[in-house]
């Protein structure tokens, strides 16, 4: 006996629920992510509404809070104030418990009042979305039931779990635990898959810290943004405009001399990219070295097993591992001259775009005189690495 409008076989039902989970999650990576949270991009108002409309009726997100939420996690990434940080609350509770994480920080008025602001204030958010939050689901339940019959409460439960798991839980669980990284950003996030589909490009986290207000998520040329993809096909029809995408790295292989300003630029644009170069570049040298003190018995049983994460530094500031391994570290650095020389050039590379006070004439001069020093040192991969640094284009 048929009770619903349709009577699919079970296929038929897989796939209806994944265009509607996959049309959730467009929504909130093109309209609450890149556009509302980044201004990577502006969307016309019949596009911007029917996002809103449709988050409203599968998730009962409210755009302020969510904005804010995000915004706060990039502005605390993982420090004792970041909402959902798996290093702080552990990846158990951020990847299950994502939701109440966001709940929680929802109710956080301080948070809503600095991170919120720009987002939709007009009858719609203020007298429907916001008042009425629950009722939008509702109306997708019965919606669900109407079209499937009893079949659409199941429906209708994954379309809720969807987010809640994917984007609060695996995105931010998963993206900053597991996973490949392009860029060495100032945090653990992480590719988690190259080809970003299931979760709207969302999967490409790492790239996303490194240049956080490009509408384009993917970078490498391997790699696919299938929220990208949706946005070149709203630009065309007239209903986005896209604001910013990540600059391409470019190299100069001419440029071996000297540095200038626009060397600079660059290493400055894409700082990322070169610490990732240098974490590249020098990881096999550091780790022979760590090697070697193991091998000396320097360190005890237990500070040797902590001294395999050091290599962590390299794609990490030192202050944010963890005390057995900056212990560890230091210990190294008292032991090798090797490794206090890989340390310290790293450190000051990262403070050539730290230094707001100086004018980009010392820091070209300063820039300059890092890579001779890195070339007068001894170190065949950190020579190597200057080489490659003077041809940022």
């Amino acid at each position: 006996m048929q009770l619903g409008l349709f009577d699919l076989p079970w296929w038929g039902y897989v796939l209806f629920t994944l265009g509607l989970t996959h049309m959730t999650i467009a929504s909130v990576t093109i309209f609450l992510h890149r556009h509302q949270a980044h201004r990577a991009l502006e969307l016309h108002p019949i596009a911007s509404n029917g996002f809103r409309f449709w988050l409203w009726l599968t998730t009962g997100i409210i755009t302020k809070e969510w904005v804010a939420i995000h915004r706060k996690h990039h502005a605390k990434c993982e420090t004792l104030e970041d909402p959902h940080s798996p290093q702080i609350y552990g990846i158990g509770t951020v990847l299950f418990k994502g939701a109440k994480l966001y709940r929680v920080e929802a109710k956080n008025t301080a948070t809503l009042q600095k991170y919120g602001h720009g987002t939709p204030d007009d009858w719609l958010e203020r007298d429907l979305y916001s008042k009425h939050d629950m009722l939008g689901i509702g109306i997708m339940l019965a919606i669900d039931l109407v079209l499937f019959g009893p079949v659409g409460f199941i429906i209708w439960g994954v379309q809720m779990l969807w987010i809640p798991f994917f984007a609060a839980g695996v995105i931010n669980g998963v993206g900053h635990y597991w996973g490949y990284r392009n860029f060495a950003s100032n945090d653990t996030s992480t590719n988690i898959a190259p080809w970003g589909i299931l979760i709207g490009g969302e999967e490409l986290h790492n790239n996303h810290h490194a240049y956080v207000t490009s509408a384009k998520l993917s970078n490498k040329w391997w790699e696919f943004d299938i929220g990208w993809m949706y946005i070149r096909i709203l630009e065309i029809l007239g209903l986005a405009t896209v604001r910013k995408v990540a600059p391409k790295v470019r190299f100069n292989l001419t440029k071996t001399h000297c540095c200038d300003i626009e060397t600079l630029q660059a290493v400055i644009i894409h700082r990322y990219d070169v610490l990732a170069n240098y974490a590249k570049y020098l990881k096999q040298t550091a780790v022979a070295e760590i090697r070697n003190l193991q091998s000396r018995e320097i360190f005890g049983q237990q500070d040797s097993h902590a001294l395999d994460a050091v290599k962590h530094w390299l794609q990490r500031n030192v202050d944010e591992l963890p005390k057995t391994e900056q212990a560890a570290l230091e210990q190294a650095l008292h032991s090798s001259k090797i490794l206090m020389t890989i340390y310290t050039m790293r450190q000051e590379l990262t403070a050539l775009w730290s230094r707001s006070t100086a004018s980009k004439e010392q820091l070209v001069i300063q820039l300059e005189n890092w890579c001779q020093r890195a070339e007068e040192s001894g170190i065949s991969a950190l020579q190597e690495f200057s080489r490659k640094l003077r041809c940022y284009d």
